[in-house]
This record gives C-alpha cells, sequence and structure tokens, in this order.
C-alpha cells in the first residue's frame, strides 16, 4: 500500500471502496506493524492534546517570552461571543481556536505539529470548530486526523512541508490544504472532493514567504495560521459544492515544489527578508537580542 500521488490516492479509495482516512489507517497499520487499535489510540491521544493546547490558549491572556505575541485568543474569543463576527461561527471559532493554539505554542505550551509547530493551529482550529458547531463527535475529529495525516504525508513526499526548505507556502500552505481536505471528508464529501478542496487551498498560498520576525515562529506566522482556517473552509465549500481545481492537486504540488526551490534563501525562514526586515521588524530583533545579552 505505497501511494505516491493524490491521483493513486483516490484510486486507491475508488478500488478498496473505502475513504481516505481509512487508506492512512491502512498504510499505518503496514508501514509500523501496529494493530488499528493501537494507532486509533494514539491518534486519540494526540487529538487530545490539540484540545488542551486550546482550551489553555482560548483563557491565557499572557505575553509569551519573547514578548511581541500573545492575548490575542482572548480578544478573538470575546468578540466572537459578543455577536460581532462579519466571518460566521464556523472560520470565526477556529480563527479563535487556531489563535489559542498558536499562542500557547508561543508560550512553549505542547502542542501538534501539523505538520510543522510553526503551522499547528490551523487543524485544530477547524477541527473543534465543527466540533463546536455542528456537534462532530470527539470520533470523527480523530478519523479526521489520518485524513489529514494522508494528505500532508502525499504533500510531504512529493514537496516541502518546512518553511526553511519551500518557504510559508510549504507550512501555513501545506497545513491549509490538509485542513481543507479533511474538513470535506469529515462533511460527507468524496476522496475526489477532498483532494480538489486540498489543490485550491494550496494554490491560495502559493509563494508565500517565510519571514518571521527576530528569527520566531509568532510573527507573522500565528496570524497566518488565522488566515489559513478561513481558506480552509472556503476551499472546503467550492469542493462540496462540485468545483474542481483546473491544475490537478499533484501539478499544484509540483508547483509549490519548483517555487520553494527558486525562492531565494532570505525569504526561507532566515529572517533576512521580508517583514522580518522592516523597520520594526529589525527593532524587536533587536530589543530580543539586547535582552537575551
Amino acid at each position: 500500500m505505497d501511494i505516491q500521488s493524490m491521483r493513486e490516492l483516490i484510486e486507491a479509495c475508488e478500488r478498496e471502496n473505502k475513504s481516505i482516512s481509512d487508506m492512512m489507517l491502512m498504510v499505518e497499520a503496514k508501514k509500523s506493524g501496529r494493530d488499528e487499535a493501537t494507532i486509533i489510540s494514539m491518534m486519540e491521544e494526540r487529538l487530545i492534546k490539540m484540545k488542551e493546547a486550546v482550551d489553555s490558549g482560548i483563557k491565557d491572556a499572557s505575553t509569551a517570552p519573547s514578548g511581541i505575541s500573545g492575548g490575542d485568543a482572548v480578544k478573538m474569543a470575546e468578540y466572537v461571543q459578543q455577536g460581532k463576527s462579519l466571518s460566521g461561527d464556523y472560520i470565526s471559532n477556529a480563527m479563535s481556536f487556531s489563535l489559542a493554539t498558536s499562542e500557547n505554542n508561543a508560550r512553549m505550551g505542547v502542542i501538534v505539529a501539523t505538520p510543522t509547530a510553526g503551522a499547528a493551529g490551523i487543524l485544530p482550529g477547524v477541527l473543534f470548530s465543527l466540533h463546536k458547531n455542528d456537534g462532530t463527535p470527539y470520533k470523527e475529529l480523530v478519523k479526521g486526523l489520518f485524513t489529514a495525516s494522508m494528505l500532508g504525508l502525499v504533500i510531504a513526499n512529493r514537496s516541502f512541508i518546512s518553511g526553511a526548505a519551500g518557504g510559508c507556502q510549504a507550512e501555513v500552505g501545506s497545513a491549509t490544504a490538509m485542513a481543507a481536505g479533511t474538513i470535506v471528508e469529515l462533511k460527507g464529501g468524496t476522496p475526489e472532493q477532498a483532494v480538489n478542496a486540498t489543490a485550491i487551498a494550496m494554490k491560495s498560498l502559493l509563494g508565500l514567504v517565510c519571514d518571521p520576525v527576530g528569527g520566531l515562529v509568532e510573527v507573522p506566522c500565528i496570524k497566518r495560521n488565522v488566515i489559513g482556517t478561513s481558506i480552509a473552509f472556503s476551499a472546503a465549500d467550492m469542493a462540496l459544492a462540485g468545483i474542481k481545481s483546473r491544475i490537478p492537486c499533484d501539478e499544484v504540488i509540483e508547483a509549490m515544489y519548483k517555487v520553494g526551490t527558486d525562492m531565494p534563501r532570505t525569504l526561507r525562514e532566515t529572517a533576512l527578508g521580508g517583514l522580518a526586515m522592516t523597520e520594526t521588524g529589525k527593532e524587536v530583533k533587536e530589543r530580543l537580542f539586547c535582552r537575551k545579552s
């Protein structure tokens, strides 16, 4: 069961009459030698860690050790509770939960890298928004983690998932793409629709640079996680409506790889370009450096 492309994934799902999450469970069982019950139990533990990060971050207004992030999750949650949000419950809650997770990461809390720490807010953001707004049970959320894992596995094997290698398109882009496909499957979409959502989401973030201020995964990373949740829901909605990506997902992933290899080193997590080299970005770096010295 060696799936190397999204096309092969769709074909395998159709041939085996299984969902993407089922295929991932089969792949993991074969590769790890563990039985499926053990694998599911391990994934349940990861979902619990995600929930703990959300619960901790959503009520913690403290500042991260760096002094450049913290407290926004509380502000967002309060804004949503006041009924002021323009985005609707699904996206608004996802934004709050994404902020909570990413800020928890900045405070050195425990998070689940999905696929990286820098993009760890997107998937829990959408999953727990689905749980809150339509009652998606935890058992289904665990299946969603397997869906995301399968989509992420194909992306990682064909391109990048790290900002240092391919820019933020490889981190937030991949996480958003994984989340979009996961939403589709959890909402009853077909594997083909899930893959289309993955492609649409990834195209929307193609070329995004990695330019962390002060070299920390906080600015602009945390807010990019938040924006990723809204793109994931938008891409999922389009796919569930029957809209297809004109460029096949495998070709989108290939394009992401080529863009990443062409991207200057200054825009790949070195903090030598982009927002990191704005006047404010340089001032933040100087404050952090002076404080540490």
